[in-house]
């Protein structure tokens, strides 16, 4: 397995009282398929708006090609 071109480690997010997401870990390699799978409520929506920059993360890291990234936009999320 290569490097990870995208890592997510110990992401957070909360709306109010309810945590959405607690620790989440998500990597992503050159030429592998991956799928988000899980319950009602589990958070993959939630994760994926992380990604796409629609949502800020309360906590965590998300490494681009190794290096820290903060997706802050839409925007952002597409010129990465």
């Amino acid at each position: 397995m290569g490097e990870a071109i995208l890592s997510m480690t110990n992401i957070h997010k909360a709306f109010g009282p309810v945590k959405a997401l607690r620790s989440a870990a998500l990597d992503l390699r050159r030429g592998e398929i991956h799928a988000l799978a899980g319950e009602n409520g589990a958070g993959k929506s939630t994760l994926m708006h992380i990604i796409d920059g629609i949502l800020q993360p309360d906590g965590g890291e998300i490494l681009l090609d190794g290096k820290p990234v903060k997706i802050s936009s839409p925007n952002v999320a597409n010129r990465l």
